[in-house]
């Protein structure tokens, strides 16, 4: 799918990330219709592509944090899940799955210690994994993993106007990995998204809110190409997503292929490796 558009690229900004060494990764469960624990995994393979990812936002200009992994916690690497900051405020994750619960209170004891005001959900949400700030609008994502309830929760929390989104096809199984935000620029927000991964409502706001988005081809999102993070200008990507990359450059953004299969082999690419810290 593509679409013509005379929009361009706004400009990169300095970013402030939080991510986590996958020092335990591995496929120890199934969650999701990517993991599959009779496949093996590696580890070293892992870090090895995480430390690339690191150092591309670090090449790029952007600062990196980590939280320290914890043994028993695989999916611990996927720090997009943890939780939702905006102006300097946490919206903590909820976990649906037994296996990631304990993810939830590790992220935000790490917001806590390093002075931010943290809210403890009660609702189940999965944090950046279904939640997305594009401009002054927060995308949800439901279906899967997140509750609608949780919707409103972190509307109140976060102070911002949220846009709930059904998500249909479990692959797509949080909002991360059916739609990238490429600018979160008020004036010209801009996203690229599957649309086959949506409800007919949400693909139809969609539309509505973002007339001229990306829509990425099935072989893009088959590679969890749209689990990409954006500076305004610079897209890491994955290197599969050949259809979204061409695109993207069509509209002034240059992408950034960086190879996280290992890591998709438990359902997460970039972005899922990849919590924003927005202070402001």
């Amino acid at each position: 799918m593509t679409r013509a558009t005379t929009r361009t690229a706004p400009g990169a900004t300095p970013r402030r990330y939080l991510m986590c060494e996958p020092t335990f990764y591995t496929v120890s469960y199934e969650i999701n219709p990517w993991m599959d624990r009779s496949r093996a995994t590696d580890t070293q393979r892992a870090v090895d592509q995480w430390r690339r990812l690191r150092d591309v936002y670090l090449e790029l200009g952007h600062t990196v944090d980590t939280i320290e992994p914890l043994a028993g916690l695989p999916d611990m690497v996927y720090a997009a899940n943890g939780a939702t900051v905006r102006g300097g405020v946490v919206y903590s994750a909820r976990f649906r799955h037994p296996e990631r619960q304990p993810e939830g209170p590790a992220y935000e004891k790490w917001f806590a210690d390093h002075g931010f005001v943290t809210h403890t959900a009660d609702e189940i949400n999965e944090g950046e994994g279904d939640m997305l700030l594009v401009g002054d609008v927060l995308l949800a994502g439901c279906g899967f993993r997140t509750d609608r309830a949780a919707h409103a929760e972190a509307g109140r929390v976060l102070d911002v106007e949220v846009v709930g989104l059904e998500l249909v096809d479990p692959h797509y199984y949080h909002l991360d990995t059916a739609l990238a935000v490429l600018s979160s620029d008020p004036a010209d927000p801009q996203v690229a998204y599957y649309p086959p991964a949506f409800s007919d409502a949400s693909r139809a706001e969609l539309e509505r809110r973002f007339p001229d988005a990306v829509l990425a081809t099935t072989t893009d999102a088959a590679g969890l190409g749209l689990n990409a993070v954006s500076d305004g200008e610079n897209v890491v990507v994955a290197p599969a997503a050949v259809d979204l990359a061409e695109q993207l450059r069509l509209r002034g953004y240059r992408p950034v292929p960086v190879d996280t299969t290992e890591l998709l082999k438990g359902g997460g690419g970039a972005k899922c490796c990849t919590l924003e810290i927005r202070s402001a």
